[in-house]
């Protein structure tokens, strides 16, 4: 694998995922991804034959022996990248939802510079840009959404229209920052995470992405764990702006500090 190692490194945290992880992957072995991309998959402690699969297919598989969750999924992809030195990472879920023609325009955009010669740290697909394909999502869903923004806008000045969706391009850069101990929400990473580096001076753009509702397997999100996520993450979105803002715990790293083995 070593001699034949690409410059970005799709990340896939999957939990249970046997049904949908074989059409995903299948999907990202086209041509055009495969000759820029390796796939890693995080098999979360899965009960079913999600390692299998991905084994089967000649993908490299970390199973966790305990279900640790997702964020901490995440986390191992970006060791483990940082470890192999990839130039970027793009990671998405293992249940579908993420549509992999999504993978080469979030490249394009990690590798385009601003009119200010700067390119992104962190690539958001967004669900909800004028340009972005129809979603449909639930009430419960749709009012956290507009809760995260507001918080976002407010505390930080910067408006994101997908603050939770989990299809991310991320520079090496904010990987390596990532991968740090006390960086990085093991549990739920997504619009802290967010407002954490747009508050640390991260370059955040958001580009229009095409996304499906799952058809196979039980979501993370089902039953009352909307309403649970959206208390959660409230009180994490103040805490990371509290401890940035007030405390000042947390500070932008040097590049070669973030980019150090």
């Amino acid at each position: 694998m070593a001699n034949k190692r690409k410059k970005v490194l799709i990340v896939i945290p999957a939990y249970n995922e046997g049904k949908n992880i074989g059409p995903l992957l299948e999907k990202l072995e086209r041509k055009d991804i495969s000759d820029i991309c390796d796939i890693l998959v995080i098999n979360d402690a899965s009960t079913d034959d999600t390692g299998q699969v991905v084994k089967s297919r000649g993908h490299k598989v970390i199973r966790n022996i305990y279900n640790l969750g997702y964020g901490s999924g995440l986390q191992a992809g970006y060791r483990y990248a940082k470890r192999y030195d990839y130039s970027f990472v793009i990671q998405m879920d293992g249940d579908g939802q993420h549509d992999p023609e999504n993978v080469l325009n979030i490249y394009k955009a990690l590798t385009t510079a601003d009119e200010n010669n700067v390119q992104p740290d962190i690539v958001l697909g967004s669900r909800f840009l004028k340009d972005s394909p129809k979603y449909k999502s639930t009430l419960i869903k749709n009012i956290g959404y507009a809760l995260f923004r507001t918080m976002i806008r407010i505390l930080s000045g910067k408006k994101i229209s997908d603050p939770t969706t989990g299809l991310q391009g991320l520079s090496r850069r904010t990987f390596c920052y990532y991968a740090g101990f006390d960086h990085f929400d093991p549990d739920y990473p997504d619009a802290n995470m967010i407002l954490q580096m747009v508050m640390l001076g991260y370059n955040v753009k958001e580009i229009p992405a095409k996304m499906h509702p799952r058809t196979k397997g039980k979501s993370m999100h089902s039953g009352l764990k909307p309403l649970i996520y959206v208390i959660r993450m409230c009180y994490s979105i103040l805490a990371v702006w509290m401890r940035i803002k007030i405390l000042k715990t947390d500070k932008k790293v040097n590049i070669n500090d973030s980019l150090a083995s």
